[in-house]
């Protein structure tokens, strides 16, 4: 009896994990919504896996993955719904925010997930237009202030609030940057308060955080992460509009950056923007991601990999027909790091389906981007075939 009970509760507890609840659209290979594995093995996802294994079981520890990409991972509505997927699989599981950047004060736009506001003057650099006096980092971006008037404010309450809307906290702050200028946070009541190199404890949790700074000279600014001293899952976002690895790889303190967030996993997404132009270079480009991977595994050797793709796209208004070449090197590059693949193009519908997402409301008209519906249906599916092999 004592064992038909166990059975019974264990697999109650594991029907939340491989429900399917991804609605229906004729267009969508749900039957190719799988994680293809390459090298027919991949050592580090299974790592991962045992970790998301060990956290939703017991809650005993860490696990963190990072999102990098272009305009779908800054707009933020694919990397939030795969955060909430993730925070679905246990209670009381968010392990902190993590890695946030002051859009705003850039001149662009903030993701979904919380909002970012700023006074005073800020100067911007991106990856897409290098400014070889400004290091860049994970973000791809960077903000620098000259004097004590320029303020950022992070609020992590999201723009587009829903029913039980899960509430971010944090208690430590590290300002990533560098400059003459002190960086200093302002609390509730105005109180100043002062870090160590960067790094601040907070006297109480909160779901904001306002920088200013003391002195006299500059500040380059290239993010926050926001940290809570509990154990649970963190899922980050690094998303540039417009951003293609050779973006990315502009990003000298990149690796410097990883070092704090230290993922377990890190799912890329780049790719869309390599495409557009009319001198794609298959070779070019999986040379480019050899370096990231390359840079990732140097901070953790454990780390998987773990390939979107990309969708299929219309560029000056037919379409884009790199995209198939494009998924190739993505699998070739997963058998080279045993990594993991997850064919976004094909299971979408494949050559011209992006034209049936947009009928439907789930792509935009320039057939590239697509609608918060269509992002949260991918995040839902990309979710899905993770839990198929975590099921496994």
């Amino acid at each position: 009896m004592k064992r038909l009970i166990t059975t019974v509760l264990a697999l109650l507890f594991l029907l939340p994990v491989t429900a399917r609840r991804v609605p229906h659209y004729p267009f969508v290979r749900s039957d190719l919504n799988v994680l293809e594995m390459p090298a027919g093995a991949s050592p580090t996802y299974d790592v991962f896996l045992r970790k998301l294994d060990t956290l939703v079981r017991t809650g005993g520890t860490d696990v963190r993955i990072l999102h990098v990409g272009g305009s779908h991972v800054q707009g933020g509505t694919f990397s939030d719904r795969l955060r909430r997927d993730f925070l679905s699989l246990r209670y009381g599981a968010d392990g902190g925010r993590g890695l946030v950047f002051p859009f705003s004060a850039a001149g662009t736009n903030t993701p979904s997930g919380y909002r970012s506001s700023y006074s005073g003057d800020w100067d911007a650099a991106s990856c897409l237009r290098p400014d070889y006096d400004v290091a860049l980092g994970l973000t791809g971006m960077a903000v620098t202030a000259t004097d004590t008037s320029a303020h950022v404010t992070i609020d992590l309450l999201p723009r587009e609030m829903h029913l039980l809307q899960q509430r971010y906290t944090f208690k430590n702050v590290d300002v990533l940057g560098e400059g003459t200028l002190e960086p200093v946070l302002l609390l509730d009541k105005k109180d100043t308060l002062r870090g160590v190199k960067g790094h601040f404890t907070l006297p109480y949790y909160m779901d904001y955080v306002q920088l200013a700074f003391a002195g006299s000279g500059y500040y380059t600014l290239r993010g926050f992460y926001l940290d809570k001293p509990n154990m649970g899952f963190s899922l980050m976002e690094a998303g540039v509009n417009g951003a293609s690895t050779t973006s990315w790889l502009r990003c000298d303190l990149w690796e410097e950056d990883l070092h704090r967030v230290m993922p377990d996993l890190v799912i890329f997404s780049i790719g869309i923007n390599d495409i557009q132009g009319t001198d794609f270079d298959v070779r070019r480009f999986k040379e480019h991601y050899r370096q990231l991977i390359k840079a990732v595994r140097r901070v953790n050797p454990y780390c998987a990999i773990l390939f979107s793709g990309i969708n299929d796209s219309w560029r000056r208004r037919n379409v884009n027909d790199h995209t198939e070449a494009a998924e190739e090197a993505f699998r070739e590059l997963a058998h080279e790091c045993t990594g993991v693949f997850w064919d976004w193009y094909r299971i979408m519908g494949g050559y011209g389906s992006m034209a049936r997402w947009e009928a439907a409301g789930l792509a935009q008209a320039d057939k590239v981007h697509f609608t918060p519906a269509g992002y949260k249906l991918l995040a839902d599916l990309l979710f899905d075939a993770i839990m198929e092999s975590y099921g496994k």
